[in-house]
């Protein structure tokens, strides 16, 4: 599983374990490809090589939904390529992972669930920011962003069916606090991938150039993973060669 030396994160042992336990394999669109075993790309196009850990203050758990973590278009692995303090489990719906619910209630953290907060349980605290006052009351606690990783009608189904959620700050970005921060792609309201919205909660924790890394290496996932699949991708790597510059330039040392 390992490449170049890169250790494995959560999400890719998360995928050793699903796939291990799977009674038949997986086949995603482009099930004939050949596939890297790490980035879930072509192996001509695997990005590996450029991955790169960053410095940064905030952490992250993926709450994934069954077998989102064997999908070759997840984006919640791009996550944990680039920021170290990142977890990922598996949701059941029958049962709340120990370890998990261990980690939402570790004093070091200070959880947050990123998610619309037109969706919130009554009662829950719906936040577009991080207060100043709260960083300052809780100095010693690192913000951990919990994610829903699935598709959309997964993603609300893991949020109905698991209580322990409800009870913990909702950090909600509509449409106005997401352009504040200069990070929005997608055209509709929440449509985004889960690494777009990390971009977003770390562009609300104040690390706007861990943002716009992130951003980037999604990027140059979404055109690899086109590349992949198309027949005419060999005939011009200029495209790739600029996303993989563009991405080592946004890894340059410099102030969050």
């Amino acid at each position: 599983m390992t490449q170049l030396g890169i250790k494995p994160h959560a999400v890719h042992l998360r995928y050793q374990y699903r796939k291990a336990i799977s009674t038949r394999p997986y086949n995603a669109r482009g099930k004939n490809l050949i596939r890297c075993e790490s980035c879930l790309l072509a192996k001509s196009f695997c990005t590996c090589e450029f991955r790169r850990q960053l410095n940064s203050n905030v952490s992250f758990l993926l709450i994934m939904y069954d077998d989102e973590v064997l999908k070759p278009s997840n984006s919640g692995r791009l996550i944990a390529d680039l920021i170290p303090d990142t977890h990922a489990y598996i949701w059941s719906r029958n049962y709340a992972n120990r370890k998990l619910l261990q980690l939402l209630s570790d004093p070091s953290y200070q959880p947050y669930l990123v998610f619309p907060g037109a969706y919130a349980a009554p009662d829950q605290q719906v936040v577009d920011a991080i207060s100043q006052q709260s960083a300052n009351e809780q100095q010693s606690k690192r913000p951990l962003f919990i994610l829903l990783d699935g598709s959309w009608r997964e993603a609300i189904k893991m949020f109905n069916k698991s209580p322990y959620l409800h009870h913990l700050p909702m950090l909600s970005f509509t449409p106005e606090t997401a352009a504040r921060y200069g990070l929005r792609k997608g055209s509709r309201d929440f449509q985004l991938g889960t690494a777009e919205v990390a971009a977003l909660a770390l562009g609300c924790a104040g690390e706007v150039n861990n943002a716009a890394s992130l951003n980037m290496w999604f990027s140059l996932f979404i055109e690899s993973s086109l590349f992949s699949r198309s027949r005419k991708s060999t005939h011009d790597l200029s495209p790739l060669t600029a996303l993989r510059q563009a991405f080592e330039q946004s890894l340059e040392p410099s102030q969050n």
